[in-house]
């Protein structure tokens, strides 16, 4: 790569995104182009069912699986670069949840294979990044390792999708909604974006990560209560685009910043391991908030989309049930070990980030008691 100017824009983007009803079955002919010696990494969880398929699904190429189990930590996915790389294998297929779709990305790029992203929810914005989120095998964010291009294929099977747990959903709502406020943020501090270099966003980024708000805003809520009543509607998937195509290339082409940092942060705390990616994220939306003092009006809006949904807006709603200086302490300091902080419009102290997210709670528990008295 040659020289880069503070000043070059970048988008990223998948090289091809398809979403629709029982697309998994036309897997074969998008796999095809790269080679017939097919590996799929395949979430545990979904092992047997998806397996199974594939096999009746694949009539003219070879297609292996593996079962993908444990974290993305540097040890597990080494283990599953090995199985791939004595395979000899053409392409390597993702299918299922974030930590199996980072697994795969890592897989392809450190072997410099084609990669096809096949998610079973729109419970983050993985499926279309360049990157793989790294933890430590007890759960913890490590770093982020980042890619020179975007998946191949991002294929999208709405039927499968509006068959996920609904919370997944939410949780892929609240990723997306960090999206419009840390690409303004990055806007306002004139920050890189995600994209591995140093570049900044483009016009039609912004555009996205804006629309990416306003649909959330407007269809999130109808999403959510026909996912619950087994309805694979127009808003249905509308969420689903949003949370995978428009929330990641809004985030990777503007860039992350404070929503994402918190996240980071709340990770160090043991009760929140179990809490997923997009509901931290969207705790850490109004934290952001918080910290940059925005209107009144903004923070309202964020925080009865997330009631209506059900996105946490407490600390207690992503595990940390008694709260002590000490933990919050602990938060604070490993939200400044994340480099998305700096992307903050303003400067940031440790007691800043202490204080917001102590603030955040307040507000959360304040409106969540508000909503239930009018009730």
């Amino acid at each position: 790569m040659g020289q880069i100017k503070k000043s070059t824009r970048a988008f990223l983007s998948p090289a091809k995104y398809i979403q629709g009803y029982g697309e998994l079955s036309n897997l074969e002919s998008y796999t095809d182009i790269f080679g017939k010696n097919v590996l799929a990494v395949i979430d545990g969880f979904l092992y047997n069912s998806i397996s199974e398929k594939l096999r009746n699904i694949y009539k003219n190429s070879k297609i292996s699986s593996e079962k993908f189990e444990g974290q993305v930590s540097i040890e597990n996915t080494d283990k599953y670069t090995k199985i791939a790389k004595k395979g000899g294998y053409d392409v390597i297929v993702g299918i299922g949840g974030g930590r199996t779709l980072d697994t795969a990305k890592l897989v392809a790029n450190t072997l410099q294979l084609p990669l096809v992203i096949v998610p079973t929810s729109a419970s983050t914005d993985a499926p279309t990044s360049a990157l793989s989120v790294i933890y430590s095998e007890t759960g913890e964010h490590i770093k982020e390792i980042f890619y020179d291009k975007g998946p191949d294929v991002v294929l999208l099977d709405t039927e499968i999708i509006s068959k996920a747990p609904v919370r997944l959903l939410v949780a892929g709502m609240g990723d997306a909604l960090g999206t419009y406020f840390e690409a303004r943020a990055c806007k306002e501090s004139d920050s890189f974006n995600n994209i591995k270099g140093e570049f900044k966003r483009t016009i039609a980024s912004y555009a996205i990560a804006k629309e990416c708000y306003k649909v959330l805003i407007n269809e999130g809520l109808k999403a959510k209560l026909d996912a619950e009543a087994g309805a694979c509607s127009v808003a249905l998937e509308n969420i689903i685009e949003v949370n995978s195509l428009l929330s990641g290339i809004g985030a990777e082409s503007n860039g992350a910043s404070g929503a994402h940092a918190f996240h980071d942060g709340l990770t160090a705390l043991e009760e929140c391991h179990s809490y997923f990616h997009g509901e931290k994220v969207g705790f850490g939306v109004l934290c952001q908030l918080v910290l940059e003092n925005r209107d009144k009006s903004e923070i309202e809006e964020v925080v009865n989309f997330s009631l209506t949904v059900g996105l946490p807006v407490t600390l207690k709603e992503i595990g940390v049930k008694e709260i002590t200086e000490e933990k919050i302490r602990v938060a604070a300091k490993a939200v400044m070990k994340s480099p998305l902080i700096l992307r903050e419009p303003i400067d940031v102290t440790e007691e800043m980030i202490y204080s917001a997210i102590l603030s955040a709670d307040a507000l959360g528990r304040y409106y969540k008691n508000k909503a239930c008295e009018n009730k």
